[in-house]
């Protein structure tokens, strides 16, 4: 795969996602007058995008090499939930929050470990191994904790959602942040690299000297990791931890990568698709929210929507 054929469709997916930002806006302005551009309806966007953009970029990235990541919410609520636990038994203390974000960060790395080895070292297919460990860790989570909520945390972790900068709010220009941090790493690094081989053509790269397993195992991780900074988001806006937060979301960020551009086989996608996806969905959610639409009516629309997608990519291929 060259550089060229990686780009090109890409640029057409952008300017069409563009397209698709501007028709829903004018649609809506004209459905739901200024109801739509209101202060309170963008604060409610800006204040979901983040959560679930760390999510799909977490999805997003196991994609390109051809795998999915089904346990990256279960394994964000397994970070929230390490972390509110020692917050909240030891309030305002320095050195017990740094020991928390550290807690997160190695229940990331382990659960991403745990998925990179199943895949590339047993070779359990994607799917089948992180089903299994988003089925296992969802138990030992509710298990754990029996259910309960953990709440009540330092202001460090509510000005998360709460603080703004030049007008915007934190947890945006944090998302952004990682989202331009993701994008160096795919397109100028010999792992982002690597990546794009694998989801093209793994025994490939294989045979070109890359080590895939090691290469497996870091995007799991990575994936874990953002998990791990939805978890942070996730904590901020509830200021709360519980086993079940964000169960609804694990579609969206299927639906996201893919309306996204990035290929369900691997090799393909960029960071600016997604982002411009998750506008895209965030946008219909909230004017249809505003017009009264139920929920699930939603969450159906957006099935369909994937399905539907999916078939037209197989038919073009």
């Amino acid at each position: 795969m060259t550089t060229l054929t990686r780009i090109l469709p890409g640029d057409r997916i952008i300017r069409l996602q563009l397209l698709i930002i501007v028709a829903v806006a004018v649609l809506f302005s004209f459905t739901l007058g200024g109801s739509f551009y209101s202060v309170g309806n963008f604060q409610s966007i800006s204040s979901q995008l983040p959560i679930l953009g760390m999510l799909a970029l977490g999805m997003g990235i196991t994609m390109l090499t051809g795998g999915i990541n089904l346990s990256v919410i279960a394994g964000a609520n397994a970070c929230s939930l390490a972390m509110a636990a020692i917050l909240v038994a030891h309030p305002d203390q320095p050195g017990y929050f740094a020991l928390a974000m550290l807690a997160g960060l190695a229940v990331a790395v382990v659960i991403g470990v745990l998925n990179g080895a199943l895949i590339a070292y047993v070779g359990v297919s994607p799917i089948l191994a992180t089903l299994g460990t988003m089925t296992l860790i969802a138990g030992l989570n509710i298990l754990l904790t029996n259910g309960a909520v953990i709440s009540g945390f330092p202001a460090a972790i509510q000005y998360l959602s709460n603080g703004s900068l030049l007008g915007i709010p934190v947890a945006l220009l944090l998302f952004l942040l990682v989202a331009l941090l993701l994008w160096v790493l795919l397109e100028h690094t010999t792992l982002g690299r690597s990546l794009y081989l694998m989801g093209s053509n793994e025994q490939a790269t294989r045979f070109s000297g890359v080590n895939t397993h090691k290469v497996t195992i870091a995007v799991y991780v990575l994936s874990a990791l953002l998990g791990w900074g939805a978890a942070l988001l996730m904590m901020s806006k509830f200021n709360s931890a519980k086993a079940g937060y964000g169960d609804s979301y694990l579609l969206v960020t299927i639906l996201a990568s893919v309306l996204g551009g990035i290929n369900p086989d691997g090799g393909f996608g960029r960071v600016i698709g997604l982002v411009l996806a998750l506008i895209v969905l965030q946008m219909l959610e909230s004017g249809l929210n505003l017009m009264g639409v139920s929920s699930y009516l939603t969450m159906a629309l957006w099935g369909g929507v994937l399905i539907l997608f999916i078939a037209l990519q197989n038919r073009k291929s």
